[in-house]
Parts: C-alpha cells; structure tokens; sequence
C-alpha cells in the first residue's frame, strides 16, 4: 500500500458512500486510477467489504454484553466445535481467541435483560465444551472508530 491507497481507505472508513469521483477529488487522483485501486485493494483483501453502522439501540438491541467463555479442553477440534456453533447465533456480532484466563471474548447484542438471560442459558450454556461463562454489561460506548491507523 502507497500513500493514496491509505488515503483512499481512510476516506473510505469514514464515508464508505463515496463513489469513485468524490475519492478522486479528495485523494488527488483521477476516477479510473481510484476505481482501480479500489479494485486492487479488494482483491488484496485490504478493504474486506462495505457496510452501513447500525445503532444496535435503534433497531431495539438495548443491551451490549461482553461475554468471556472458558472451554473444557483448548484442543484444535474443541475450538472449531465452538466457533462453528457460535457462528450460528446472529446476537454474537464478535469472536475472539483470547490469550489468558478465558479462551474467548464475545460481543453480544440483546433487546433488554430478560433476551440476554434467554441468550445465556438457551444459546452460550450450549455451546459446545463451555465450562465457564462471565458476563460484563456495557454502560455506553465512549469510543467506536471505523479505521484501524494507517501508518
């Protein structure tokens, strides 16, 4: 990546409505050049997709959970059983492998308490090897940024 394929990605992680010609206009290049960059850029798998930000509040997910899950053994089979099964619950919006005391940290969006229980005992106490669950509820997000530093 040079400095106008950062350029367009930052543009883009901001505003990723913007055809061809605005990001011409704001990086310095021409239509063609930007749309071929793009192109590129995608097919390197540097931008991954386009996407609309959902307030999960205004669309009635009031609640944001960060869920840490400890597995009964951390064996290549246990970890894929899990993340297949939890690739399946459309409320987990991120996975991660985690390092230290638990083996992941998850991302949960619910309606209210009530949904998250249901959530807690109907989905993630099934998931496959879960030996511990601990929950941490979101108070309010103080930071979101949509670009990862471009150095």
């Amino acid at each position: 990546m040079d400095d106008f394929d950062r350029r367009i990605v930052a543009q883009l992680a901001r505003e990723g409505r913007l055809t061809a010609v605005q990001l011409a206009d704001r990086v310095g290049l021409s239509a063609s050049a930007v749309t071929r960059r793009l192109q590129r850029l995608e097919v390197d798998g540097v931008i991954g997709g386009y996407r609309a930000v959902v307030d999960p509040a205004a669309v009635g997910l009031g609640i944001t959970a960060f869920v840490e899950i400890s597995l009964d053994r951390q064996n290549d089979e246990a970890l894929k059983a899990f993340e297949a099964a939890a690739k399946k619950c459309p409320n987990i919006l991120s996975l991660y492998l985690m390092s230290g005391t638990s083996d992941y940290l998850l991302r949960i969006v619910a309606r209210d308490l009530p949904d998250f229980e249901r959530l807690h005992a109907n989905v993630l106490g099934h998931l496959p090897g879960v030996a511990r669950i601990e929950s941490k509820f979101a108070l309010r997000e103080a930071i979101e940024r949509p670009l990862v530093p471009i150095g």
